[in-house]
This record gives structure tokens, sequence and C-alpha cells, in this order.
């Protein structure tokens, strides 16, 4: 036989022929039809069902995960309340004010004093409990509870701080105010689901109790807050935990502080507008979380519908778990929006498949013909006719252009390694990067270092330098001793050397105030925790010679306007350390040269008497963010010279002796710090 060319006849063996009839071509047909579609009738729809579970699952475990976060925030904010409580009571404490009033020892300066204070600071009670044991009252309380009973109480009259959640019964309550035991009462509401109980109200308060030690060492203070109906509380824990637009529209955040199972604070509504006080925490959950201890992150039935609850216990100060802090949201928006979106992916998964098979069909139709012709032409050639070609070439034809196809996968491989080895080179810059900080890190660490030991000399040098003036004081006084000695031996004849003589005393009594400045700067502390009265214009004056060995090094201008003529109530030696370091200070931001201007003047602050002193730089000034951490123990902007503690040291030691110290700065023009320091009594 001939091909379609025309070449001559080519015999093949005869041990595999194909012979027409065989039923290969509808095999390929039914095989290809079963592998394109059993995937699609089979396979997908058992993998969207799993994929359908275990999205379904997640879901759920993303509103579990929610909850326990919003129930974190919720116990933070417990928390950051306990410890606001404990901050305002110890400032209260170690305050200037109450000392004050607690030296004069007037009993109803006292009582008017803490009342004032109870209202400022929030508190429901607060009350002075002395270094013997015996409470001085608030006006608010009726009678003194039994205050020794409370763990926080005696770790205060001990030297600690404390604060925990106690729970007062109605005596505790009624003895500090009627009102308080009002506020505590909650009539019992019967709840679905709730343990049984013959209790027809409740009359305990869970109360944050705080007690601190005064500065003074002569007893403590005791405040409180009642949570019972402190609807404030709770509606802000819930204004943090669920902000707006944080929940799926038709659900709502609900908060709640339990007084074991009962609801003593909430915003979960009863009715409309009738909040759900007195109502109870399903048997459930009460005997998980407070017989059992655990945090409850479940759906919960509460009220009056379920919600996606978290649930954790509160224990008091002496260890019992006395009640529970929930948080949670409606959970029927958030199930009904999850059966939508079910029902919608069965539904676009039906019209997936009804318009996707006939539509595969019909395209496989064109896959078929091609194939088949091309088996024909093979069936062709093993009869002989190696000319024989299919007529499936073409441009546009799937099967011949699978070499291009395959070009153009390699092609995409290499774009692909091209993407690794730019991804490679920008993950070695990013150790590099990472490398060089941490290299500068290292060097700050080493730059501290050299600080401290410098530190630790500058140390040293204050205790020779103390030697050394002890050493001189030594023959200074033989010096002088033996000067009277001749005096007393040359008798009428010293009166010729008169002058001469008044010259040294004077220059040994000298070298004797020099030597004692030296010492109460080289051991400040000898000479620290006594507040004397002095006018701290002659501190000023003391001060400058001791930095002008630093003025003479650059062209500063020093300006002194001292008008103070009140004596004030603070170490000498403090107010003199903090002098030189703020002038010390101010030298070092003026290198190249500028004015220093030192002001005293009578000052008052909210009617109290006292005095301020300014120190104002025309240097190089500060920015905001600079100023807001200037205080702060070890910051500076000194990298390589300073240890950060000048300042924090200064502030911290006004403070003690009741003043203030404040600072104004503008970059580029100048820095003016300004201490106040209350008047003597």
């Amino acid at each position: 036989m001939r091909d379609t060319q025309g070449s001559p006849d080519t015999a093949l063996p005869d041990t595999a022929p194909v012979r027409p009839g065989l039923p290969w071509r509808k095999s390929v047909r039914v095989r290809l039809l079963a592998i394109a579609l059993l995937p699609m009738l089979v396979m997908m729809p058992l993998f969207l069902g799993v994929v359908v579970v275990n999205w379904s699952t997640r879901f759920d475990r993303l509103l579990i995960a929610k909850v326990n976060g919003e129930l974190t925030i919720a116990h933070q904010f417990l928390s950051r309340l306990r410890e606001r409580s404990s901050e305002r009571v110890a400032a209260l404490g170690a305050s200037a004010d109450f000392a004050r009033i607690q030296a004069t020892g007037n009993r109803v300066g006292m009582l008017d004093y803490l009342e004032r204070e109870r209202l400022r600071l929030g508190f429901d009670f607060l009350y002075f409990v002395d270094a013997g044991g015996r409470i001085l009252a608030a006006p608010q309380q009726a009678t003194p509870l039994d205050h020794r009973k409370w763990p926080v109480v005696r770790t205060a009259l001990s030297g600690q701080s404390a604060t925990e959640v106690d729970i007062f019964d109605a005596d505790d309550l009624a003895a500090i105010s009627g009102v308080l035991a009002d506020q505590a009462r909650i009539r019992l509401v019967p709840t679905k689901a709730a343990l049984p109980t013959e209790r027809t109200q409740e009359t305990r308060g869970m109360v944050v109790h705080t007690a601190t030690p005064v500065a003074t060492g002569k007893g403590a203070l005791v405040a409180g807050t009642l949570l019972n109906r402190n609807l404030d509380f709770i509606d802000t824990i819930n204004d943090l935990v669920y902000p707006a637009a944080s929940l799926t529209e038709g659900s709502r955040g609900t908060a709640t502080l339990f007084l074991e199972d009962v609801r003593i604070s909430t915003n979960v509504r009863l009715f409309e507008n009738v909040r759900a006080l007195g109502t109870r925490v399903s048997v459930a959950v009460r005997s998980s979380v407070l017989d059992g201890g655990q945090v409850w992150l479940d759906r919960a039935f509460v009220v009056n519908d379920w919600y996606i609850s978290a649930y954790e216990p509160i224990s008091d100060s002496f260890g019992n778990r006395v009640g529970m802090l929930y948080v949670g949201f409606l959970d029927s928006p958030f199930r009904a929006a999850k059966q939508r979106t079910l029902l919608m992916i069965a539904v676009g998964f039906i019209v997936l498949i009804a318009l996707s098979v006939p539509i595969f069909l019909r395209l496989a139709r064109g896959i078929f013909k091609p194939l088949e012709e091309m088996v024909a032409t093979i069936a062709r050639v093993e009869q002989g006719d190696l000319g024989a070609r299919s007529a499936t070439s073409g441009a546009d034809d799937e099967i011949a252009r699978v070499s291009g196809h395959l070009d153009l996968l390699l092609d995409r491989v290499q774009q692909r390694d091209q993407q690794q080895r730019n991804w490679a080179k920008e993950l070695n810059d990013r150790v590099d990067e990472r490398t060089r900080e941490l290299r500068e890190a290292n060097q700050r660490l080493e730059a501290t270092t050299k600080q401290l030991v410098v530190s630790e000399k500058l140390a040293a040098v204050g205790e020779i330098t103390a030697g050394i003036a002890h050493e001189i004081n030594n023959p200074i006084a033989v010096i002088q001793g033996n000067l009277d000695v001749i005096r007393e031996g040359l008798g009428e004849n010293a009166q010729a050397m008169k002058t001469e003589f008044g010259l040294i005393y004077e220059q040994v009594h000298l070298i004797n105030i020099l030597v004692n400045k030296l010492l109460q700067f080289a051991r400040p502390e000898e000479y620290a925790g006594v507040i004397d009265q002095h006018v701290p214009n002659d501190v000023v004056n003391d001060s400058i010679p001791l930095v002008q060995h630093l003025l003479n090094k650059v062209d500063i201008a020093l300006m002194l306007d001292l008008k103070a003529d009140r004596p004030v109530a603070m170490n000498r030696t403090e107010l003199q350390q903090v002098l030189i370091n703020l002038l010390v200070n101010a030298i070092h931001a003026m290198p190249d040269g500028g004015q220093l201007c030192l002001h005293t003047r009578n000052h008052d602050i909210d009617a109290d008497e006292g005095v301020e002193i300014e120190v104002t730089d025309t240097g190089s000034g500060m920015t905001a963010e600079i100023i807001d951490n200037i205080f702060d123990p070890f910051y500076t902007t000194k990298q390589s010279e300073g240890t950060g503690l000048g300042l924090s040291i200064s502030q911290k030691l006004v403070t003690r002796s009741g003043g203030r110290i404040r600072v104004q700065s503008t970059p580029g023009s100048g820095t003016s710090f300004y201490i106040w320091v209350p008047r003597a009594e």
C-alpha cells in the first residue's frame, strides 16, 4: 500500500496488529469520562464535606477563642482596678498632708481629711488603723467593724500593701454604712437551670479591699469599693470588651460579676430595660467554675438565651472561690450566619455541578475526536503506512501545543528559581541587618558596662576624697595648735605680728571650711535624712564654686537673681546635690558657650508657701519625647558619658521633701528646670 505522499509500501510484522472493530474507542471515552467526572461527582462532595466540617469546627473554635480573649481583657481590667486602688491608697499614706495631719493628733481633722480623700478617690469607705490596731473611722461609718479578721489589714499592719477581693456580710457593711448595706442587698430572681435554693435575697457584698501602711510607720489606711450594683464598673468592662461594631449584626456583648452564683452587677437584660440582677448561673457552670476552679469556655444558657460564654473564678484573701467574672455574646446570630453560609455553600455546589457537567461533556467531545484520530493514525502506521499523519496538528490544537506548554512550564520553573534566589538574597540581607543591630546593641551594652565601671571609680574617688579630707584635718589641727603655742611664747611681742597671725588663722579657717564641704559632697549620706531650715540662696552660693572649673572651660556667662528669703524644709546637702546635677547638665548642654541663669523667688502653690529655684540655660534644648522620659532611671542622651540616674535621683530627693520638679524646653532654644520646695514651718 502507499501513504498519502505516494511512498512505497512498507511491510510490518504481524505480532500486534490493531484490528478495526475492537471497542477501544468506547473504552477510552468511558475511562476519560470516569476520570473526569468521578472527582467532580464523588471526590469533590467528600472533600467539600470535610472542608465544611473542618470550617464549622474552626468557626466554633474561633468563637471560643474570641470570648477567651475578651475574658482576658475583663480580667486585666479587674486586676488594674485592684492595682489602681492600691496605688491611690499608698500615695495617700505616703503624702506629706497625711503625715502632717497625723502628726497633729487632731482626730476631727483626720476624720474630715479622710472623708474628703474618700470622695476624691472614689472609695466607698476609707479609715485609718493606728499601730496599736485601733480604728480611726471615717464619718460614713456607724460603728467600727472587726478589721483584724481581714488578711489585707493584717498584712498592712505588718508593713506591706495588699489588695484583694473580699466578701463582706451584711453586718460588716452595716458597720461601715447603712447605704452600702442597702446597695449590696439584691432580691434573688428564680432562674432556669440554676441550683435550687431557699434564699430570697443576697445581702453580702463583694468589695475590692485595699490596705497599705502609711509612710510614718504608725498604722495603715484601709479602703474599699463595693461592686454590688456597681453598674459603671460592669459597663466599663463591657465597653472595653465589646466596642462598637465588634460583633455581628443582631448579637450583643454582655459582662457580669457574680457573688458565688448570683449576678450582683451585670448588663444582661431580664427584660427590655431591666438588668438581670439577682438571677443565678446554671448548675453546670457553677459546678465547673466555683466548685472545680476551672475556666468555662463554651456555650451556656444565660437568663433567657444561649450565649458564647467565658467564666473564671474569683478568689478572696482567704483563698476561697467566692465569685465569678463573666463575658459573652449572643450565640443565635452567629449560628444563623453559620447556617446561612452552609446553605449557600450547598446550593452553590449543586448549581456548579449542574452547570459544569454539560459544559464539560461538550468540551470533552472536542478532546476525544483528536485522540481518536491520533489512535487511527497509529493503527495505520502499524499496518505499514509509515507516511500516515494525523490531522491534529495546528497552532490551536492542545495536543500539538504540549511542547509549547512544556517550554512555558520550564519558563515558570526558571522564574520560580530566580524568585527563590531573590528571596535568599533578601533573607541574607535581613540576617546581615539583624547581625548589625545585634552588634550595635552589644556595643551599647559595652558602653553601659563602661559607664558602670566609671561610676564605681567615681565612688572610689569619693572615698579617697573623704579620706584625704580627714587626713588634712590632722596637720591643720597641728598647725593651729603650734601657732597658738608660738603666739603664747612670743607674749607681748606677738602684737607686732598681729596681722600675720590673723591672716594665718583666716587661711586655716578657710581650709577647714573647704574640707567640710569636700566631706559633705563625698559622703552626702552622712548629712542626708535630716530636714534642716535654711535659705536656698546660701546653697546656691555654695554650689557655684563646685562647678566653677567646668564654667571656666567654656564661654558661659553666669547670672544670679536670688530674691527668695524664706527658709525651706529640705536637707541642705540633698538640695546642693540636686542643684549641682542641674548645673552640670546645663553646662554640658552648652559646649560652645551660652548663658546660665539661676533665679530664686518666693512662690506659693495651692496656698502652700514655698520657694522656687529656676535653672535656665541657652543650650540645645530637648524634644517632647526626651522630656517624657527624662526622669526615668537609666534614661540618658549622653550615650558614653552618663548613667541616666542623675535626674531620677534628683526628682526623688525633691519629692521626698514634699517639693516638685518640672522642666520646660524647646529644641534649639534652651531648657529651664523649676524646683519648688515647701517653706519650713
